[in-house]
């Protein structure tokens, strides 16, 4: 009797922790507690490593750094523990060995993984702790439910509803870069060779313009060139205009369309159990 009472606390535990870690099984349309306290985890821990990278903090100060390493590594290496524990209930189907395989396996997983590799950090070289920030992948693993899930499924129903209109502001952007590169080749190449010598080296500089950058490490001199430039510089505020506009009016409409079916789903849902 006991060991029955053991075997089923300790499973309702495990389905506890499975559903505190798993956003897909938490029941509510957002993070829960424990993935909140975790993504809070993991911010603080980026937050340190870019504080790190600074001489002026990380001297005089190296044992309390290696210590919040030490201390944020162990935490999220007993969390991928956990999450190998309870993957089993993920899906039933499989064995635990294969359940727990998958998990390990998948990108998820893997990700989980590479969050653990700043604990072998130390011993292969302090050149590599930038692989810690590969630890904000997994805020966008944790945030998978809820708004910010549905935020992207709207992002990629509006660049898909919108596709033929975006290939096309791309098209047209690529033939006005090959145009404008071309144009300040013939222009400058004779008054600038070794920056506008040759069409692919003029590409840079209008890549630059027409993208609205300007860094000014290349600029026309001839009074020609000039006069181009600046033709290609207030075109280049409609090429980067054009896909933005496409995106903001598909990102509405599908706004719009989830906001309308979110309305409707319930009044349909309650007229099906009126005539039933």
């Amino acid at each position: 009797m006991n060991d029955l009472y053991c075997k089923s606390s300790l499973y309702r535990w495990r389905k506890e922790l499975y559903i505190q870690l798993d956003p897909k099984a938490y029941p509510y349309d957002r993070l829960s507690p424990l993935n909140k306290i975790i993504t809070f985890i993991i911010i603080i821990s980026v937050i340190l490593t870019i504080i790190e990278s600074e001489p002026l903090f990380y001297k005089d100060n190296e044992f309390l750094f290696m210590s919040a390493e030490l201390i944020f590594g162990s935490l999220f290496l007993i969390e991928y523990l956990c999450r190998l524990w309870v993957a089993p209930l993920s899906a039933p189907q499989l064995s635990p060995a294969r359940a727990r395989w998958r998990f390990a396996t998948s990108p998820a997983g893997i990700v989980d993984f590479l969050a653990l590799t700043p604990l072998i950090l130390p011993f292969v070289g302090t050149e590599a702790y930038t692989l810690r920030f590969l630890r904000l992948l997994r805020i966008v693993r944790l945030s998978k439910a809820g708004r910010f899930s549905m935020a992207l499924s709207l992002l990629v129903d509006a660049v898909h509803t919108r596709r033929f209109e975006l290939a096309a502001s791309l098209v047209i952007g690529a033939v006005l870069l090959v145009v404008s590169a071309t144009l300040l080749y013939v222009v400058e190449g004779m008054a600038q060779p070794e920056t506008f010598g040759s069409i692919p080296r003029a590409m840079w500089w209008s890549i630059a313009t027409l993208t609205t950058v300007g860094y000014g490490d290349v600029t026309p001199v001839t009074p020609l060139g000039k006069l181009c430039a600046g033709a290609i510089a207030i075109l280049g505020i409609g090429v980067i205009a054009m896909p933005t506009g496409i995106l903001a009016a598909a990102f509405s409409d599908a706004l719009q369309a989830r906001r309308r079916s979110e309305k409707t789903e319930p009044a349909a849902a309650i007229a099906k159990e009126n005539g039933s």
